[in-house]
C-alpha cells in the first residue's frame, strides 16, 4: 500500500502456446521453432486424425497457415513408448528436416531425395493398394539420423524402437506408424516447410497433447 504501481513486481506473461497444446508438450518445442504441424487424434486408439500447420509471428503468437487436413495414423492409434511392430504412431514433438519420394521434387525447401527405392506395392490393412504412398514423403525425426535421406535405416535408439516414421501420401487406410496426408495437401506442406523456421511435428491424441 502506498507504493507507486511501477515499483510493484509483476509476473511475466506466459509464452504463447500452440493451440490445443499444453505446457508440458509445448516445453519440447525448440525455442527457435516458428513452424509446427500439429496432428491430433480424438483418443489414444483412434487412427483418424487432423493436421494444421501453424506459424509463429513476430509477436510470438501461433496462427494457422494451412489446413486443417484430414490425416490417418497407425492402425491401433498412438503410443508414448513406440516399439517396432506395435502398429501405433509415436506421440511427441519431432523435427522435420528431410523429404523425398519416388516422384520429382514438388518445390521443397528441405533437402529432397528422389529415388526409385520409394516405390511400394502390396495392400494395406483394408485391402487398399499401397502403390504411390511414397511418391512424396517427409521424414519425422523419430529414431533416425537427421540430415539423411528418409530411406536411411540407421536407428540410434535401436531397431526395437522402430523407425521409418514418415508423413506420406494417404492410401485410404490406417498406417503402420506413419502419418498419411492426401496427395495435394502433402505437396502443399512440402513446399511450405522452411528449414530456416526449424519446423517440427507435434502429434498425438488431443487429451495428451493438452497436458
Amino acid at each position: 500500500p502506498g507504493e507507486p504501481a511501477s515499483s510493484i513486481a509483476s509476473e511475466p506473461a506466459p509464452a504463447p502456446r500452440l493451440p490445443g497444446v499444453g505446457p508440458a508438450t509445448q516445453a519440447f518445442v525448440p525455442d527457435g521453432t516458428t513452424q509446427a504441424l500439429v496432428v491430433t487424434g480424438a483418443t489414444a486408439d483412434d487412427n483418424f486424425s487432423t493436421a494444421i500447420l501453424y506459424e509463429k509471428g513476430p509477436g510470438g503468437h501461433w496462427t494457422p497457415s494451412a489446413g486443417p487436413w484430414p490425416t490417418r495414423n497407425a492402425l491401433r492409434g498412438w503410443t508414448a513408448d513406440h516399439t517396432a511392430g506395435d502398429l501405433r504412431t509415436p506421440i511427441g514433438v519431432f523435427r522435420l528436416g528431410d523429404a523425398g519420394g519416388r516422384l520429382p521434387d514438388p518445390g521443397s525447401r528441405l533437402p529432397y531425395d528422389q529415388d526409385d527405392d520409394f516405390a511400394i506395392s502390396g495392400t494395406g490393412f483394408h485391402g487398399e493398394p499401397l502403390e504411390g504412398s511414397f511418391d512424396h514423403v517427409v521424414a519425422i525425426d523419430y529414431n533416425r539420423v537427421p540430415g539423411r535421406t528418409p530411406l536411411d535405416k540407421e536407428r540410434p535408439l535401436g531397431d526395437e524402437k522402430g523407425g521409418g516414421v514418415w508423413i506420406h501420401v494417404d492410401h485410404g487406410g490406417p498406417t503402420q506408424a506413419c502419418i498419411a496426408l492426401e496427395r495435394e495437401p502433402l505437396r502443399e506442406l512440402i513446399r511450405a516447410l522452411d528449414p530456416a523456421r526449424e519446423p517440427v511435428i507435434v502429434m498425438g491424441p488431443t487429451p495428451q497433447l493438452a497436458r
